[in-house]
């Protein structure tokens, strides 16, 4: 098990002795041991391999063992004895944001709550608002969460759900039965969550396509097994649902099941305009071509028998409907059938992976990162970076660590070093993700904001303040002469925690006016700025930034996912600073002093 794993399970371990009434001190030695070694420059296999571990201030004899005994196995037994002590149900009560151990238990204690169902209806009850250290605010709260959790359970990020696709996607192509497989869905949209995953599989032996599908080691359930369609289910609760088609249908088959319903009305409503109808099955000539909707059969005889047309991809279905090729991610039903018909300087031109160059706003072990300075640059170069932006948190973020004026100028000292000692090709770029305060004012001296290369700006507190306060509050950061960035703009965690309340088009406004950068926050939980803001916000002149907010090696990958948005909002590579190569992204920050 590798140190950031460690850190998450001694994390874990003091969540749960919370939850029992553990003694403070007991607690305090975990979370206080997660953050020494979170923070550990050096190798943690040379530490324990040298015998160093326990002469490390704030870890104790007891911890060292279990952290040798995690490293060396992967495994802890007390860890496992301590999780299967508690009631499931309260760990689960955990997920609801704002309720850590300490108030979990304090509900179980004083309401016998050990479910979430128990708990929605003590809340509905009163009888939550009722205790010392909670209130009717803390109970409504509350119930939002558990609305909000019931709603996200049908739906899975993005990330996690490609995880799960691309395994199977393989898989049915070795096949030697199958002609062409794709995954389709909002997953191939390219959408923040996905509900299930659709694969569509072109083949004229369905048996035993689907016989392979249903026995998948992974699979928890089999909801159906047909001799066309076939429905799993995972250990997650990721449903995933097969079509078999012959080949003749693949592309109509692929269409249907990519495009939302909106996007598929509007194809439908143009084939019908041209006298044809299409559906899921093909495209033939229409008897009622002016009458709207069409409920069409799936054919049982050959294209010629029954005057379908043949098409053999999606561009060619495309192409026959007038059109030029719309991209997945584009299928909304946004527009793009006008603009794609229109072609010209409407069709967007999408961003690539290829042209990011580097990317903003991670983070290091000197504030709540799990990486060196060296290892996070080392991880860049491995992605093909030429550059990587390193902004930790600021002071008023305390329970990340976060650095004062004078930790950040030291900090600024070694990024430095390391550029000037030649160690990499890559080029570390100096910043800070500095907090907006309540009052809109800014966390560190102005002096130290203007010796950085760059400041990202980040909301992390006081969530609940009206929305003519938080926009108030975000514009006076844009307005500030060391602002570059502004990260995470509306605090959204996909599937846990709504957007606060701003007005995110006075923002934008704001942002162009002073030349400020709006992120798009890749982190797969985040995705923020989201998609849907982005195509116009682009037309009127803003700049992107796309950064992973990596709080690891690994999460500098996750700039994959906003490039996802950066595609979904059209926005061109000439307004997105990451596809600058160094000297132009060393530009545009001095150009902003």
């Amino acid at each position: 098990m590798n140190k950031a794993d460690i850190v998450d399970v001694l994390e874990d371990i003091a969540v749960l002795l919370e939850l029992k009434g553990e003694n403070p001190f007991k607690i305090r030695a975990y979370s206080g041991g997660a953050r020494v070694l979170e923070t550990m420059e050096d190798d943690l296999g040379e530490v324990i391999a040298e015998g160093r571990l326990g002469s490390i201030k704030g870890v104790g004899s007891a911890l060292v063992d279990k952290i040798e005994t995690l490293y060396a196995t992967g495994e802890l037994e007390y860890y496992t004895k301590l999780r299967a002590s508690i009631a499931p149900g309260l760990i689960e009560m955990l997920d609801i944001p704002g309720l850590g151990g300490k108030k979990v238990k304090k509900l179980h204690d004083a309401l016998g709550v050990e479910s979430i169902d128990a708990l929605k209806a003590a809340c509905e009850a009163g009888e939550v608002s009722a205790l010392k250290g909670f209130g009717k605010k803390s109970e409504e709260k509350i119930l939002t969460g558990i609305a909000n959790r019931a709603a996200y359970a049908k739906r899975h990020l993005w990330w996690d759900a490609r995880t799960v696709a691309e395994p199977i996607l393989a898989g049915l192509r070795d096949l030697p039965q199958v002609e062409q497989a794709e995954a389709a869905g909002s997953l191939r949209r390219l959408k923040e969550t996905v509900g299930d995953l659709d694969f569509i599989v072109a083949s004229s032996e369905p048996q035993p396509v689907m016989d392979w599908f249903v026995g998948q080691d992974s699979v928890q359930e089999v909801t159906a097994h047909g001799e066309t369609k076939s429905s799993v289910r995972f250990e997650s609760g990721l449903q995933a649902d097969l079509r078999v088609v012959p080949m003749a249908q693949f592309a109509f088959a692929l269409h249907h099941f990519t495009g939302s319903k909106e996007h598929n009305v509007a194809m439908r409503q143009r084939a019908l305009s041209r006298g044809y109808s299409l559906s899921e099955w093909g495209l033939k000539p229409s008897s009622n071509s002016g009458s709207g909707e069409l409920e069409v059969e799936p054919s049982t005889g050959s294209a010629q028998e029954s005057g379908e047309l043949e098409v053999s991809s999606e561009q060619e279905l495309f192409e026959f409907l007038g059109l030029q090729a719309i991209p997945p991610e584009l299928r909304e039903g946004m527009g793009e059938v006008e603009r794609y018909e229109q072609g010209g300087d409407s069709v967007p031109s999408l961003l690539e992976l290829s042209q990011v160059r580097g990317v903003f706003h991670n983070h290091t072990t000197a504030s709540d990162g799990r990486g060196t300075i060296e290892e996070m640059a080392e991880a860049a170069e491995a992605l093909g970076f030429d550059y990587l932006g390193l902004a930790d948190h600021s002071k008023a973020s305390y329970q990340a660590n976060g650095l004062d004026d004078a930790r950040v100028l030291k900090q600024l000292e070694q990024i430095r070093a390391y550029n000037e000692s030649g160690e990499s090709g890559l080029h570390v770029f100096a910043g800070i993700e500095c907090d907006i305060l309540p009052d809109g004012s800014l966390d560190l001296e102005d002096s130290t904001l203007a010796a950085l290369d760059y400041a990202v700006m980040s909301v992390h507190s006081s969530f609940s303040q009206s929305e003519d306060e938080m926009t108030a509050r975000v514009i006076r950061a844009i307005e500030h002469p060391g602002t570059v960035m502004l990260g995470h703009p509306t605090g959204r965690i996909l599937l846990r925690r709504e957007s606060y309340k701003i007005d995110l088009q006075k923002v934008i406004d704001a942002a162009i006016a002073n030349k400020v950068i709006i992120e798009i926050n890749a982190n797969p939980k985040r995705l923020d700025m989201d998609w849907r803001l982005w195509r116009r916000a682009a037309e009127k002149g803003l700049m992107c930034a796309i950064n992973p907010d990596a709080h690891k090696t690994e999460g500098l990958a996750h700039y994959a996912a906003g490039v996802n948005i950066a595609r979904k909002g059209g926005i061109p590579a000439e307004q997105i600073l990451n596809c600058r190569d160094c000297a132009g992204v060393a530009q545009w920050f001095a150009e902003r002093r």
